[in-house]
């Protein structure tokens, strides 16, 4: 049981930076992570269906979202760091504010979204005991170094786990380094392989070799228009989606596959029930009614996740704004911008942020026309919003966090 003490300062350090207007601050997690290093390990280590740790480059939060989700329509009682911050400081964040002063967090399970470099750091003081592996991504380099380095920390990650290991069978990295004695595998149907390149097919390398012979727990089998089908146990099962995306479609693989580990006894018909209808996660998708208007922010970071968002959604009759920022949080280097196909496009109404030049430059090569440059943020986006139609906005992680709280607080509007 963690120490009174850090409970109470904890709390302290939360409230205050509440009222200075910090409410997602990290600031508490750090305070007691500095005093108490065995704060999380107390915390989690009560918890009697154990803890779940979601990493990987691409899919994150939303994928943490739909288990958290569905876990909760299990009956279970679920802690996570909906916070968004997917560091350790994040997740004690997060629980001084559901922890008591007893020392007891009222849930069954935590469902724990974490950076692939903390997720290392994590299993120093706690073992999870499931981990879902989502892929290996050139993302944020500057940071990571080699995607090798990436591969070796959820291949630590593995390791440190206690029961099930998730991973997506399509990633050749992570088949090569995680041991199949505990694994779990979610993948795509032959037909649909195509649609999702891999980080190596991304630059060019050759196709990778289909499934080598593992078969998937769960498998996204195929879409259609608003929904998808998966193989489960080898049966079909279509289901409508409220998620958008393709990108989507293939996390709810992955968050099936996990609750299906955990629970092994859930019936799949209900899954997918309560599956259809999970929302987009923060800024991953979510909608804006602004003006009678549908505006659709989209968080992009990396070559491969930023081709999968210009892939799922229809260009046709609307509106696009792209605002790219190198905050610490967005990855300094965007050179990667330079390996994202964006040929598709005919027109980008507005690029903004503190790298605008470079994305208008970066559109430019790909001869997509672009009508204004606005590095001001708050200022490209009151312009946006006042244009007719539907709109998309493709946006680095701290832009996004920007663009959210104004389109939330509709103070422009």
């Amino acid at each position: 049981m963690p120490k009174k003490t850090s409970i109470v300062v904890g709390k302290l350090v939360r409230g205050v930076a509440r009222l200075k207007g910090g409410a997602g601050s990290a600031l508490p997690g750090l305070v007691v992570e500095k005093i108490d290093s065995d704060f999380v390990k107390d915390c989690l280590g009560s918890l009697p269906r154990g803890v779940i740790v979601v990493s990987g480059s691409n899919g994150k939060t939303t994928t943490t979202k739909i288990i958290v989700e569905l876990l909760q329509a299990q009956g279970l009682k679920v802690f996570t760091n909906k916070t968004g911050s997917n560091f350790v400081r994040g997740v004690i964040a997060a629980l001084l504010e559901k922890i008591n002063l007893q020392g007891k967090v009222d849930a069954d399970i935590a469902v724990l979204e974490l950076d692939e470099a903390h997720a290392v750091k994590f299993i120093e003081v706690v073992k999870p005991d499931y981990s879902l592996l989502l892929n290996v991504m050139r993302d944020q380099l500057d940071r990571f170094g080699e995607i090798d380095t990436t591969a070796r920390y959820l291949g630590q990650l593995s390791d440190a786990t206690k029961k099930v290991v998730v991973i997506n069978r399509e990633d050749q990295r992570l088949v090569k380094i995680i041991p199949r004695a505990k694994t779990v595998y979610f993948g795509l149907s032959d037909e649909l392989r195509a649609e999702f390149p891999n980080d190596d097919e991304m630059f060019g390398a050759p196709s990778a070799p289909k499934n080598l012979g593992i078969k998937a727990d769960v498998e996204l089998f195929s879409l259609n228009g608003g929904g998808a089908t998966f193989d489960v146990d080898g049966e079909n099962y279509e289901t409508p989606l409220a998620l958008e995306g393709v990108y989507n479609a293939l996390n709810s693989a992955a968050a099936l596959a996990m609750v299906r580990a955990v629970i092994p006894k859930a019936e799949t018909k209900k899954l997918l029930g309560d599956l259809s209808k999970v929302s987009s996660a923060f800024g991953r998708g979510e909608s804006f009614a602004i003006g009678g208007h549908d505006v659709k922010l989209l968080l992009v970071k990396n070559p491969a996740g930023f081709q999968l968002s210009l892939k799922s959604f229809d260009e046709n009759g609307r509106k696009i704004m792209i605002a790219i920022n190198d905050e610490y949080a967005d990855g300094r280097d965007m050179s990667w911008l330079w390996n994202v196909d964006f040929s598709g496009l005919e027109e980008v109404e507005i690029v903004s942020g503190m790298r605008a030049a470079d994305m208008a430059l970066r559109l430019k090569y790909d001869e997509v026309a672009v009508k204004n440059i606005e590095t001001d943020l708050a200022g490209a986006l009151k312009n946006f919003v006042e244009l007719s139609g539907d709109k998309y906005i493709f946006a680095t992680y701290t832009a996004m966090l920007k663009l959210r709280k104004i389109l939330a607080g509709r103070s422009l509007i």
